[in-house]
């Protein structure tokens, strides 16, 4: 992580006129706390980064969710069963393509561990690992990471969100540049009452000609060697909340992640594995309830929009978050990716000199 960077905010630009949560990041949402493990050394730059909705047994007490697939290049597990039954029941893994399996396994340590019954008198459990490919920074066909680094990500998990070159995003790229990991959060007002949306993205998307920072293109301000013809990532977007919406709500609000992305330069490119997925901890739905009918609170679907507006925004700012607060990684085979921040005074100049963005 560049010393000292702390986001688009600490360059004193401002995308919107929503207000951030107290440390602008998803652990704003109540309960919801973020781990990473790093391995960085040599051609060995990757990681793995965990996501907890609530400290209690998630298994027991599962959290309404959905995802929302823009372009289906991806590896990801557990994303089936997720969408059909519109729950989250494990923590949210994220690394390299290659290293699900062992995310997985670590999961499944976690889940039988905590509940004895799984598998004897209740059902399978549903381990949740998205991915990214790192391979370009990483010796990714070493497969390093293992089951004890996802359960280290699993342990490490707090309120403080550390972001760039960390954990799962220790070997991506973005835009040609150095990614990683970006966080946000927005509060928005719901008859009197302040809700809060935060999210995490895993970012490694994007042409560097495409890169746009905060509505004004920068691409001509950076010159290096390690560009990229294509575009062939992926972006993970992780998004919480604690607005009381159900499966189908929070998969419209997974589909906004595209605004946020989009106003970054991203198009979706044919071999990019772009996923969102959101959770809502609003309320819990018990693995065992004490009647098969029980009540629930709804967000009316008017107050939509407002969560649809900051959500769109936040997401640009994480992603753009990821690339300011990482450092300059040199990987596999001297593979280097630059980190953005080295053009910071070039690129404030530009901004400076468009004016101030207005709010949507």
């Amino acid at each position: 992580m560049v010393k000292g960077a702390q986001g688009i905010r600490h360059w004193g630009i401002e995308l919107d006129g929503f207000t951030a949560g107290p440390s602008n990041s998803i652990a704003d949402v109540a309960g919801v706390t973020v781990g990473h493990t790093t391995l960085a050394a040599g051609a060995i730059q990757t990681g793995v980064t965990a996501i907890r909705p609530h400290q209690g047994n998630l298994f027991r007490d599962k959290v309404p969710a959905a995802c929302c697939v823009i372009n289906g290049f991806g590896k990801s597990i557990g994303l089936v069963q997720l969408q059909e039954l519109g729950v989250l029941e494990t923590p949210i893994l994220l690394t390299n393509t290659f290293s699900v399996p062992a995310a997985a396994e670590a999961l499944l340590d976690l889940a039988l561990s905590e509940n004895p019954d799984i598998g004897v008198s209740t059902g399978t459990v549903n381990p949740v690992v998205c991915e990214c490919n790192d391979g370009y920074l990483n010796d990714i066909r070493g497969r390093h990471i293992t089951k004890k680094h996802a359960a280290e990500a699993l342990n490490a998990c707090s309120q403080r969100v550390e972001q760039g070159a960390v954990g799962a995003g220790r070997g991506m790229s973005c835009f040609g540049l150095k990614g990683g990991v970006g966080t946000s959060s927005r509060q928005i007002d719901v008859e009197g009452h302040t809700h809060t949306i935060g999210g995490l993205v895993l970012t490694n998307f994007g042409r560097l000609e495409s890169l746009s920072f905060a509505g004004v293109s920068v691409h001509d301000l950076m010159a290096t060697s390690e560009g990229t013809a294509e575009e062939r990532g992926s972006v993970i977007v992780i998004a919480a909340s604690d607005l009381p919406c159900d499966s189908r709500q929070l998969q419209r609000l997974a589909r906004r992640a595209s605004v946020g992305l989009a106003r970054t330069g991203s198009y979706f490119g044919h071999g990019s594995g772009d996923i969102c997925l959101a959770f809502s901890t609003g309320q819990t739905i018990p693995h065992k309830p004490e009647h098969l009918t029980y009540q629930r609170q709804a967000l009316h679907e008017d107050a939509l929009d407002l969560a649809f507006r900051a959500f769109g925004t936040m997401v640009e700012e994480a992603v753009l978050n990821s690339l300011i607060c990482s450092d300059t990684v040199t990987g596999r085979d001297g593979h280097t990716r630059y980190s953005i921040s080295q053009w910071k005074s070039e690129i404030i100049g530009r901004f400076g000199a468009h004016g101030d963005r207005p709010s949507l």
